[in-house]
């Protein structure tokens, strides 16, 4: 990539305050799955109730990405990005002065954290409206490395709880909730030439079109095996293997790290070689760390390597993904940037479920980590089959300068 040329392709304030955005929201968004395991000792909840609790934040963020995207094309990315933070942080101040008690209120708890999650359906369409079709992967990349907010929670959440209390780790997260909040209110420009407002009619149609439901089953794929197992990780180390939940919370942060930290690499790499070409790789190698992580692996530095393997490929298939969409949906991206981020949440809710009811029904989790596997499998026999089309309609040479 021409560093020079993308510089000066874009605007980087904006680029920097839509990632620091997207990765407070994100660390807000999984903190349940870091402080799980003291939720779920003083609250009492079964294997099932402890992946419901994890994977409700990431269903309610997977079908609010489709109200946050209607609202990016209705108002702006920067305005719906502030009014979505605006909510969660009054979410976490309500739950750290009145407390969560029960296992109901930890799931309403849950739906407002998917706000954050939806977080998602606006700071991609804040960065990537700013460049052109050629630095489209290494953009969306970066923004999308917001991710690594998943990561700060793992590393964070559980040591804050040890020492003052689960409670109060969501008075702590507010303090930098607040100050980035500010720093996006002054720094984040909105693009000039942004799309005018769909009609509802608009919104629908586009489902119409195979492509969109293709890209839909693609993330729900990538992202949701990311988001899953960033949700899930520090409880299952800790029930697996029996490590304390700040140790769990380290074991998970270097995965998470891991996924997060690569998907600007993907971007960049689809940029270079074509989405398609990227995200085929990256499917193979996903399917065969959760193949191998669903055996029960004796010792828990082997399911942490296996782990960092499955999320290296996911975390580069995320940025691979989001090269392809602006290309083929660049009018739509308010909206396809909500359905895909759904899709992605739905995926991630399904694996974070899955897996607590695999443990509670089966006593392990193979059953959850091999379906798993498998759906990337479809993905890649999916994506095999329209990569020709693709490459001769919108991603042509003639048509586009992005590689396909």
């Amino acid at each position: 990539m021409d560093k020079k040329s993308f510089l000066q392709a874009g605007h980087t304030p904006t680029l920097l305050a839509a990632f620091l955005y997207f990765d407070l929201a994100f660390m807000v968004w999984v903190i349940l799955g870091p402080l799980g395991v003291g939720i779920a000792k003083d609250l009492g909840l079964s294997h099932a109730e402890k992946g419901m609790m994890v994977a409700t934040p990431v269903l309610a963020g997977a079908l609010l990405r489709i109200i946050m995207g209607i609202l990016v094309d209705r108002l702006s990315p920067k305005k719906a990005a502030i009014i979505g933070q605006v909510i969660v942080i009054a979410a976490m101040a309500y739950a750290w002065q009145v407390g969560v008690h029960s296992y109901a209120e930890v799931l309403i708890l849950g739906l407002f954290l998917g706000v954050a999650g939806a977080s998602f359906a606006a700071a991609l369409p804040l960065a990537s409206r700013w460049y052109p079709a050629e630095h489209q992967g290494t953009a969306m990349g970066i923004a999308g490395a917001g991710n690594s907010g998943t990561a700060l929670a793992a590393l964070f959440a559980p040591g804050l709880a040890a020492a003052f209390g689960w409670t109060n780790v969501f008075g702590v997260v507010l303090i930098p909730l607040v100050l980035v909040l500010i720093f996006f209110v002054i720094v984040a420009k909105d693009a000039p030439d942004a799309p005018p407002p769909k009609t509802f009619a608009e919104y629908l149609k586009v489902l119409k079109d195979k492509d969109a439901w293709w890209f839909m089953f693609f993330y729900s794929v990538t992202f949701g095996g990311f988001v899953g197992l960033a949700s899930s990780l520090v409880i299952y180390f800790n029930t697996q293997y029996g490590l304390d939940p700040k140790m769990a919370g380290f074991f998970t942060a270097g995965c998470v790290f891991a996924g997060s930290l690569v998907r600007p690499i993907g971007g960049n790499v689809a940029d270079r070689i074509g989405g398609v070409k990227s995200l085929s790789v990256m499917y193979v190698f996903a399917a065969i760390f959760l193949a191998i992580v669903s055996f029960g692996l004796p010792e828990a530095w082997m399911a942490l390597a296996a782990f960092v393997g499955a999320m290296l490929a996911l975390g580069m298939g995320n940025g691979a993904v989001f090269q392809l969409v602006p290309q083929r949906f660049r009018k739509e991206i308010g909206v396809m940037t909500g359905l895909v981020g759904m899709a992605g949440g739905v995926g991630g809710f399904y694996l974070a479920s899955s897996l607590g009811y695999s443990k509670q029904l089966t006593g392990t989790y193979q059953a959850g980590f091999l379906i798993f596997a498998s759906l990337a499998i479809f993905a890649l026999v999916g994506l095999t089959s329209v990569k020709t089309r693709w490459r001769t309609t919108w991603g042509a040479s003639h048509l586009t300068a992005a590689k396909i």
